[in-house]
Parts: C-alpha cells; structure tokens; sequence
C-alpha cells in the first residue's frame, strides 16, 4: 500500500479546507478592522477540522459512490481522524474560552447544523444556504462579536457568502446532488458563476477595506470557469479557491 501524497493527506484530512476557513476568518477580521483575530481564526480552523471529520466519519458509506478517493483515505486514516477530530475540538474549547460568551451564543446553532449536516444534506435548496450561512457566522460574525467595534460587516457577509454559495452549488455539481441533480450540471454551474460574478460586481461599489474581499468570489469565479466535476477538481480547486482568495484578502 503506498503512501498518500502530501497534498492528498492536506485534502483528504479537511486541513486543506479548515485552512480556507481559517483564513477566510483571518481576511474578513482585517476587512472589519478587528485586531485580536487568533480566538476567531483558531475556532475557524479547528472548529471546521471537527465539523468536517466527524461527517467524513460518520457518512463514509454514504459518501463512496461521489468521493471514492477520500473515502479511500478515511477507510484507511480512519483511527488518524477521529485523534485529529478530538485535539481539534479540545483546541476549540480553548479557542472559545478566549472568544467570551457572546461567540459561545453564536456557534452553538452552527455547531448543531454541523452535527446533523449528514441528515439534513439531502435538503434540495437548504443544503446550500444552511452551509453558507454557517460559514458566514463562523469567519464573519465570530470576529465581528469578539470585537463591538467592527465595521463593514454587511460587506464582509456579502462577499463571503458569495463565494461560500458558489462553492457549494459547485460541490453539489460533482457530488450529483441536491440543486445538481434537480437542475441538471449545466443550469447548476451557471448559478455557481453567476453567484461569484455577483460577488465580484460588489468590489465595484464597496469601501475600502472590505474592497479587499472582492478576492473571494473573484478566485473561485477562476476556478468555475474551467470546472471539471471530478472529485479531485472539487476538493483541490474549488474548496483552494477560498483559501487563494483569503489569502490574497488578506494581503491586500
């Protein structure tokens, strides 16, 4: 048996994923003008890191017939996992304790969702919006509730949730479900372009520094463009297309 391939092992794990949420938490602090991000980048990253492996876990028979490469690697990892789900949720713990009871108020639905996202996947629209608003409340509200004092955060949960739906719709694409399997690809992938597209416009008119999150939608309406729905293109691209994109926000 070989060994996975380092990139296989980031994507395969969720840290590529729990990466991008980090960094997207990181992004939308500094676009808010919130100076204290580690509490809210620490809980966006280890807080996905459970979300995500605890459903990998516990959905591996369901999730054969889309990911059949990942589901490969959780079969084989599957003891890995489930340590790395347990540091990264006592690293949440921690993370929480520093984010004060405010945050504690705010993840506790998201947590619930992210518990029962197995059951209720199957939804045909609400897939998609639930995630996104997930998401937003994990890398936009988080930061924004640990400081009262940031700003532009109807921009910052316009941008991120633009990407954030696109990339849903687009997961739904390779995994044939839900708004995919409803739509059909074609009609499904023109939502997806046209959500990031939207989210691109609003770099036009939004101030500066939200202005720098325009980089979210507009990495993954790139890696829309040429979408290929396979398992690998989904995973690397279309979920490293929010990292891309956090990254650059956050440079800018």
């Amino acid at each position: 048996m070989t060994s996975p391939s380092l990139l296989d092992a980031l994507v395969f794990s969720s840290i590529w994923v729990a990466a991008a949420a980090g960094a997207l938490a990181m992004a939308c602090s500094l676009a808010m003008g919130v100076p204290a991000a580690i509490p809210a980048v620490g809980l966006a990253f280890a807080g996905t890191l459970v979300v995500y492996n605890v459903d990998r876990l516990r959905d591996l028979e369901r999730d054969r017939a889309t990911t059949p490469q990942r589901s490969a690697f959780v079969d084989r990892h599957g003891g890995g996992l489930a340590l790395l789900a347990i540091g990264a949720g006592l690293a949440s713990l921690v993370f929480a304790l520093f984010a004060g009871p405010r945050v504690w108020l705010l993840l506790a639905p998201v947590l619930v969702l992210g518990l029962f996202h197995r059951r209720i996947k199957h939804l045909t629209f609400g897939k998609s919006a639930y995630i996104t608003i997930a998401w937003v409340a994990v890398v936009v509200a988080v930061p924004a509730a640990i400081d009262p004092d940031a700003t532009a955060i109807g921009w910052a949960a316009a941008f991120t949730a633009s990407a954030i739906l696109a990339n849903a719709i687009a997961c739904n694409i390779r995994d044939r479900e839900v708004v995919a399997a409803l739509l059909g690809e074609r009609r499904a992938l023109f939502a997806a372009r046209a959500c990031a597209a939207g989210g691109c416009l609003l770099g036009l008119v939004a101030p500066a520094p939200a202005r720098s999150l325009v980089a979210l939608p507009l990495a993954t309406l790139l890696v829309l463009l040429p979408f290929r729905p396979s398992e690998r293109y989904g995973l690397v691209a279309v979920d490293g297309a929010l990292l891309a994109g956090a990254l650059v926000a956050a440079a800018w």
